[in-house]
């Protein structure tokens, strides 16, 4: 049962021909098994890998059922709810909907609420022309529903609660990321909205202990489906079965002139690249577009205003390079991407999934390269254990420079650039201490001057994890960094107006004071003896810390060397010399004879 035509239930011809049209052959193994059973008005949970064809599982039943009704649907009557956890997922079902309703032939409509346009528009659209399809995410759908948004009047919140009580589907489709983004409260509050009467559907790719609480608030007496890829049966893999999945280990200071001498390498092809924070995301746009002036460069984050027009740019591009966050992890569907570039470990083991799986989907082939520090090999065997995936090793060549000038020298020319940089350090590290693994992944692990340079930073900003680490692998670039100027006019206008007030007063504009307290004698000298007695334990610990560094950075230099060793890239000797066992002298070799009774 493959084909379209083979259902047991024979689909529209209207559905049939919109299949035609997209070049959708065959069913994929999920479509096949949930199709059939939506058609027969069961309750769906289906788990299924990323890239298999979900979206097609649910909308063509929507679309069936919506045919099959005995009388056609009021403006206002909504007859399917579909809740999706970003915005930009939701706008990709919004437009596979569009694509079917274009042959249709009857008057469905479909309304798309998310959080990109303001709510007053999305009530206008609503009213005027209704939407008997309604796609969004949980907060917005929430807003609409309770009147909690000002533009949203009563009369709008009861026309949509009257429109709801002729829903035949709900469909929650990420569930397991609508759950993790701490969308609970939203979906009980829409699952009280809804009829009990109606048909749910729940996709996820992988079922959790939380999702097992929503099956059974929301479904009745549901029908599991669990769709895996042959090859990937045996291993309980999560990934694609055509999936090349590599990693690769980066010296610190190296990291980020190896991401650019591969992308040159492969400027012909469709790269996605993750980062862990938007900051960083808005810093390496600007680099790469500088470096990589000829390859066409776009960025996308979850705060940025134009980001759907990113995305639909890099979506209509046979090559070029997309950098984003984990706003693109899940669902989105790119078509072609042939390579998924991971530069930080992700958040949590379950996104270095679903980073993957933006490439290989649906049958086609496709790789994605997780970049590592040394320290961070141990992440491989993290994942092999809990997410059941294998990961090949990757070599890259040394780069042929370090990109640091570069970086430099374009830093000096925009302030702007020099605020991004330190923004995009910082929120790394920030983000680094909050990872799922900091156990394994640690921030007193991170050779943070190497990173630094791979940056390109001029200097490395001030904060509270630089303090008690211990800095190698930076060199501080001489400028004044003063002196650089926002080539934004109004902008450096405003800075060079806060510097003659500050030479003026001796105070910067701005800054919060902290207020003066008034102690007696007696208060004061008891408070110095006590920072005093503190300053000197401090300095205890800090030289204790420093020699614990030392013989930990000595340890970590002879493992490396261990390791280089075992893949051929050192000698015994070299690892003789770090032990200074070169410079012990020969022992006698005569034997000597054996002492008898």
């Amino acid at each position: 049962m493959e084909r379209w035509e083979n259902l047991e239930i024979p689909l529209s011809k209207c559905t049939l021909t919109t299949i035609k049209r997209l070049g959708f052959k065959k069913m994929t193994p999920v479509q096949a098994s949930v199709i059939p059973m939506f058609l027969q008005r069961k309750d769906i949970a289906a788990e299924a890998v990323t890239g298999s064809g979900k979206t097609l599982a649910f909308v063509i039943p929507i679309l069936e059922t919506i045919y099959r009704l005995d009388k056609e649907l009021e403006p206002h009557e909504v007859a399917a709810l579909i809740i999706s956890p970003t915005r930009e997922l939701a706008t990709q079902i919004s437009e596979v909907v569009k694509e079917f309703l274009k042959d249709a032939g009857t008057n469905i409509t479909q309304r798309l609420f998310v959080g990109r346009t303001k709510v007053q528009e999305d009530v206008r659209l609503y009213e005027e022309k209704g939407g008997n399809i309604i796609i969004g995410t949980p907060g917005r759908i929430e807003d609409i529903l309770l009147g909690k948004s000002a533009g949203v009047s009563s009369f709008t919140v009861y026309t949509v609660c009257k429109g709801l009580k002729s829903l035949e589907m709900l469909i929650l489709d990420e569930a397991d990321r609508l759950l993790s983004l701490g969308f609970e409260a939203s979906l009980n509050t829409i699952l009280q909205m809804c009829p009990k009467q109606r048909r749910t559907g729940l996709f996820s790719a992988t079922q959790t202990s939380e999702i097992t609480k929503l099956i059974r608030a929301g479904l009745r007496n549901p029908v599991f489906v669990t769709v895996k890829e042959k090859a990937n049966m045996k291993q309980n893999s999560k990934t694609p079965m055509f999936l090349e999945n590599l990693y690769v280990v980066c010296e610190p200071n190296e990291k980020f002139a190896q991401l650019v001498e591969f992308l040159q390498k492969h400027k012909e092809e469709k790269v996605l690249i993750f980062f862990s924070t938007g900051a960083a995301v808005e810093y390496f746009f600007i680099i790469i577009s500088h470096i990589l002036k000829e390859t066409k460069v776009s960025a996308l984050h979850g705060r940025m205003k134009k980001a759907h027009s990113f995305y639909e740019k890099f979506k209509n591009e046979k090559s070029g390079i997309l950098l984003c966050t984990d706003v693109l992890a899940r669902g989105i569907d790119i078509p072609a991407v042939h390579w998924v570039i991971q530069f930080d470990p992700p958040s949590n083991a379950e996104n270095f999934v679903h980073r993957c799986g933006r490439t290989a989907r649906i049958g086609n082939q496709g790789s994605a390269i997780l970049m590592l520090m040394p320290h961070e090999d141990v992440y491989v065997n993290f994942l092999k254990i809990n997410q059941k995936v294998e990961i090949d090793e990757m070599e890259l060549p040394p780069p042929s420079q370090s990109y640091r000038d570069v970086i430099r020298d374009l830093i000096k020319t925009d302030r702007t650039i020099l605020d991004k940089s330190n923004r995009a350090f910082v929120s790394y590290v920030q983000s680094y201490s909050k990872h799922e693994c900091n156990k394994l992944l640690r921030v007193k692990d991170l050779d943070l001057g190497g990173i630094g340079t791979s940056y390109g930073l001029l200097r490395l900003p001030l904060m509270p994890e630089l303090k008690k680490m211990r800095i190698r692998n930076f060199d501080t670039d001489p400028i004044d960094v003063k002196s650089i100027k926002y080539k934004h006019v109004v902008k450096e206008q405003k800075r060079q107006d806060k510097i003659v007030e500050f030479q003026k007063t001796g105070k910067w504009p701005g800054m919060k004071e902290k207020p003066v307290k008034s102690e007696p004698w007696s208060k004061k000298k008891e408070e110095r003896k006590r920072k005093s007695e503190k300053r000197a334990l401090k300095e205890e610990k800090a030289a204790k810390h420093e020699a614990e560094e030392r013989e930990l950075d000595e340890f970590e230099e002879e493992y490396k060397l261990m390791k280089k060793i075992k893949r051929g890239k050192a000698t015994e000797l070299e690892l003789e010399k770090k032990f200074g066992l070169e410079t012990m002298p020969d022992f006698d070799k005569t034997e000597v004879p054996a002492v008898t009774k």
